[in-house]
């Protein structure tokens, strides 16, 4: 290889370098580095009568931790079930004063939302926030900037468990398993934001909800694999992040 190449090759090395640095600054969660055999479970929308109770139970069943992203459209209506998801030893995170789009929301707004989101469910908790999850998983770089802007980690998913459609547990207990990996952030619900929370997703789908996630921690045992929280996975693993910014 002669000098021009060598140096013309080095040029595009750094320019990677740099793209990968940027999007470790810039990226959202998306998953965690680790050796341990755990998943990192996560729950959106709730709290809810009829989910968050039959999570737990299947939770204390398998002897689980998750991270619950609560909406405080939710928090406001049902505080005892915020209480007892603290109560059983569990992570919360903030998935939004409600469910609205960030970028359908005027840019000043979201920021407002945020900060006073974060504001009070700390007050609720009497505990740290340290995540976000965006509604829908939609965010653009400026929405981005005022979730960061107000101290928060905005987290994605992999692995999901198709708790929102209409299909069987079995189908959601396979759905669960694909893709999934040591470190993996795997997405579930235990509510279903209606348009009380500023979501129009049309009717909720008929399901159990401590039945599926049973399901899924059974799984994920024949596997060797346990759940998590993320706060608990990060104890001995580290956060990996990428830049995605899908609007």
């Amino acid at each position: 290889m002669n000098a021009l190449a060598t140096a013309r090759s080095a040029a595009v090395a750094a320019r990677r370098s740099a793209r990968r640095s940027a999007g470790t600054l810039l990226g959202s969660a998306v998953e965690v580095r680790t050796e341990r055999p755990e998943v990192v479970l996560t729950f959106d929308d709730g709290p809810e009568p009829g989910g968050t109770d039959k999570v737990l139970s299947a939770l204390d069943g398998a002897g689980a931790t998750a991270t619950f992203f609560v909406l405080l459209t939710r928090v406001r209506r049902y505080r005892s079930l915020l209480d007892e998801v603290l109560a059983a030893g569990h992570e919360v995170a903030l998935h939004g004063v409600d469910h609205r789009a960030l970028p359908t929301l005027p840019a000043d707004e979201v920021a407002r939302l945020v900060r006073g989101g974060r504001a009070e469910l700390e007050d609720a908790t009497g505990r740290p926030v340290r995540w976000f999850r965006p509604p829908y998983g939609r965010q653009t770089f400026r929405n981005w900037r005022s979730v960061t802007g107000a101290g928060l980690i905005p987290v994605l998913w992999g692995p999901t468990t198709w708790d929102w459609k209409d299909v069987s547990v079995a189908e959601r207990v396979a759905k669960s398993q694909q893709g999934v990996r040591s470190g993996a952030i795997v997405l579930a619900h235990d509510g279903f934001a209606g348009p009380a929370d500023g979501a129009c997703d049309g009717p909720p789908p008929v399901l159990d909800r401590g039945e599926v996630i049973a399901g899924v921690l059974e799984a994920y045992a024949d596997h060797g694999l346990s759940a998590c929280s993320l706060e608990h996975a990060l104890l001995s693993g580290d956060l990996v992040r990428e830049t995605w910014f899908p609007g």
